[in-house]
């Protein structure tokens, strides 16, 4: 950048590389041979990639702990170990509001660490996915190993509390977090692949269209139980859960992850230029200086 700024060809021919035909004073080219010319560079931001990747996994890793203890604290203290059961969500003191705002709190730092660890917006949402994912994922890994539950991936549980309860088999948000993840690596490791807002609107239309569904198959019991109050919401007991449609769900939501796979496999089939060789590169030397 620095040799194209400071004067085009005359920075070409200090250098010794001449500028390619395509644009009026070399530019473009010169600024592209120059970065190819430098593959450390590129090998270095990789590294750095892959190192956020795994700091993320690993933050996400030790609060499930801390969500798994959290958890299994309070319901071994309200004798709800197994959460399918008449009277699931007893109000006892304080713990419901206290529980909602932890709730609120585990989506804040998940998000803020996404935040922090990618420099785009895409790779901040992803950052946030792989996080998201990996925590619910060995949320349900370190609860079976303190208090031997979940018995199978097909036992019930409470998913979430806000704004209504979630309930759903614990295979459910499983697929639903190893989506998360696969969606977050691509877009978290691929960040520097610059594409336009609006170009994959069809998707995420797809995308939002899933996740509402899926919303509705969680909730469905709680919302038919609404119209009987508060206490009924609390207490309902749901019998049978909605694969088909949750099923469909999935499928809409993994829209965006699916179209990102296709542009990173057809980016590796035709890979650029910089991945040659160090001694390959196409720089050629101004015979005229």
């Amino acid at each position: 950048r620095r040799l194209a700024a400071a004067g085009g060809n005359d920075a070409g021919a200090a250098s010794g590389v001449s500028p390619q035909t395509g644009s009026p004073n070399g530019h473009t080219e010169l600024s592209s041979v120059w970065r190819y010319a430098i593959p450390g560079q590129c090998m270095k931001t990789k590294q750095t990639e892959f190192t956020r990747w795994w700091m993320v996994v690993v933050f996400a890793i030790a609060m499930a702990w801390v969500e798994s203890a959290v958890v299994f604290y309070l319901r071994s203290m309200i004798d709800r170990i197994e959460p399918y059961q008449p009277d699931p969500l007893p109000v006892i003191g304080g713990f419901a509001l206290v529980e909602l705002a932890r709730e609120f709190a585990t989506m804040v730092m998940l998000f803020a660490v996404g935040f922090l660890a990618g420099r785009t917006w895409r790779a901040r949402i992803g950052y946030a996915a792989i996080a998201f994912g990996v925590w619910d994922i060995f949320y349900y890994v370190f609860l079976k190993m303190m208090c031997g539950w979940p018995h199978s991936l097909l036992d019930w549980d409470v998913l979430f509390l806000l704004p209504m309860p979630w309930r759903g088999p614990v295979l459910a948000p499983v697929l639903i977090s190893l989506l998360m993840i696969f969606w977050g690596t691509l877009a978290g490791q691929f960040e520097r692949t610059h594409t336009p807002a609006l170009s994959n609107w069809r998707v995420w239309i797809l995308n939002f269209a899933g996740v509402a569904l899926a919303l509705y198959v969680f909730m469905a019991d709680s919302i038919a139980a609404a119209r009987h109050g508060l206490e009924a919401i609390r207490t309902v007991l749901p019998e049978k859960f909605n694969w088909l449609l949750f099923c469909l769900a999935l499928a809409l939501m993994s829209a965006p992850a699916a179209q990102m796979f296709r542009q990173f496999l057809t980016r590796t089939r035709t890979k650029p230029e910089i991945d040659a060789p160090a001694g390959e590169f196409g720089c050629t030397r101004n015979l005229q200086n």
